[in-house]
């Protein structure tokens, strides 16, 4: 194991976690089925050389590395509430938020918490509908669930099926919500290569989603090459059952049999081919929209939410492996594509793999109109080295809004959740963080943060195997935010906060 060659001794703060209270079930199905994941997150446990596991207890003993399970936060940082994993065993995902209530995915299905008080949040719901990796969002009374598991059927009762059976089903399903702890399975739409994520374009009537996936093989009959674009689906909001694929969207035009984008290795070795997005973010308030598009990033003008247009695409050959997701400042000049390294299994946060791999790659947009282009700045990553037993790369993260400056919560997977600040695009810097040990120091094991959101005045996130986080922080830099409240976040579809 390679570790910092100057002493970066955390300040060792331990934490009260908060006990769950008032659990209430809501499942569809008496036992959970397995969910089959993605292969990029795929969670695992490798074992690791005795060397390497010698190396990690020594960094512990020096104060280098918290102890497994030890919780440590900056100064300006407080751990809230936990809420750890119940009725659904399954990985982890992501996060959406309306009024007092917090949606967490699970590859198992998804768990609605009543947030009203962040002290100590209580379980409304828990939904067992299995399908990796149960991306969620919602909007109104609807909530949708991403499907990127191939499965016998379009229900929650579903199990495991090869993608090679023309019968199996990935896609979309929607629900309503309206009785937050009696959600209701409403619609479901078949996706091509499945719905690995989705991202939101509500509009008046109806509510759009922008599908992502890919890995596509000409062995899957709903999956086939050339998949260079994302699926829309549009779900009227009054008749939710009439939910229906729009369009295939080819965002990557080209020739041949694979299409265009990123031509991966061994054109540019160490690089994942293009065959898709992993995830898009969408400003509406400006009409645009930024792809992480596996090899590729991508600036979309989506006035017309049903035809988006491509307006630059711009790579990385050097540092990126794999783009991953996107994130706009709040005046749309700069976009954070983060590079998911190692597919979030890989301990990459340390001396070996460096500052620049996977890390944020910090983009401004420049020009006008269809004339607007990417052009790099810097990257960001944790200055915190982790240990070869913790699995640790930029993953999901939102904008703290504060007027007049760039700052972004983000989770790091077993690096923990950070602050960072990108106000001065040359020179980002991390002002707060929080994190816990590794999950063992014999083995390298999947866990950490999936995705760290700010909402309303808190930090939450959702760790793959600790459960429900929630965090403050008390900074001036940051402490302007409280005064910006939401009535719904999806991270994907970002607010205009200051409208």
């Amino acid at each position: 194991m390679t570790l910092l060659k100057e002493s970066r001794t955390r300040r060792r703060r331990l934490c009260v976690m908060a006990a769950a209270a008032g659990l209430v079930a809501t499942l569809f199905t008496a036992a959970p089925a397995g969910a089959t994941p993605d292969p990029d997150d795929e969670p695992s446990s490798q074992g690791v050389s005795q060397g390497t596991a010698a190396d990690t207890e020594a960094a512990i003993k020096r104060g280098e590395i918290p102890e497994p399970d030890e919780i440590v936060t900056s100064d300006n940082m407080k751990h809230i509430a936990n809420i750890p994993k119940d009725a659904l065993p399954g990985t982890n995902s992501d996060l959406a938020f309306q009024g007092r209530y917090a949606f967490a995915g699970n590859y198992d299905g998804f768990r609605i918490f009543d947030i009203s008080n962040p002290k100590a949040p209580k379980t409304v719901s828990q939904v067992l509908c299995p399908g990796g990796q149960n991306d969620i969002s919602v909007s109104g009374n609807l909530l949708f669930l991403s499907t990127d598991s191939s499965r016998s059927d379009d229900s929650c009762e579903s199990t495991s099926q090869p993608a090679t059976e023309k019968d199996s089903w990935e896609g979309m399903k929607v629900f309503d919500i309206s009785d937050k702890k009696n959600p209701k399975y409403v619609a479901a739409v078949e996706t091509a290569c499945g719905s690995h994520t989705h991202t939101l374009v509500p509009k008046r009537k109806n509510v759009y989603i922008y599908v992502s996936s890919y890995f596509p093989s000409a062995s899957f009959p709903d999956c086939q090459p050339p998949h260079d674009g994302i699926s829309i689906v549009k779900v009227p909001r009054k008749a939710p059952e009439n939910a229906a694929l729009v369009d295939f969207s080819v965002l990557f035009p080209g020739e041949g049999p694979d299409g265009g984008g990123n031509p991966g290795g061994p054109t540019n070795p160490g690089v994942t081919k293009t065959t898709g997005c992993h995830d898009i973010t969408v400003l509406p308030s400006e009409n645009l929209a930024a792809g992480a598009c596996m090899g590729d990033g991508i600036l979309m003008d989506i006035k017309d939410p049903e035809r988006p247009r491509v307006i630059d695409t711009v790579q990385d050959n050097v540092n990126f492996a794999f783009w991953h997701s996107a994130t706009f400042n709040q005046k749309a000049k700069k976009v954070v594509f983060t590079d998911e390294l190692g597919g979030g299994g890989g301990a990459t946060c340390n001396e070996e793999v460096g500052p620049d791999r996977g890390a944020n790659g910090i983009y401004a947009i420049k020009g006008k109109g269809d004339h607007r282009k990417l052009v790099f700045q810097s990257y960001f990553k944790i200055p915190r080295h982790q240990a070869d037993t913790e699995n640790c790369v930029a993953h999901n993260g939102s904008l703290i809004p504060v007027r007049g400056r760039d700052i972004m919560v983000q989770a790091w997977y077993q690096g923990g959740v950070s602050v960072w600040e990108f106000t001065d695009s040359k020179k980002p810097k991390e002002i707060g963080y929080f994190e816990r040990g590794p999950l063992t120091t014999d083995s390298l094991r999947v866990g950490g943060s999936w995705s760290a959101y700010y909402y309303n005045g808190y930090i939450y996130s959702n760790d793959i195997a600790k459960g429900f986080d929630v965090l403050k922080i008390d900074d001036h830099r940051t402490n302007p935010a409280k005064r910006v409240r939401l009535h719904e976040l999806n991270v994907q579809t970002q607010p205009n906060y200051f409208r």
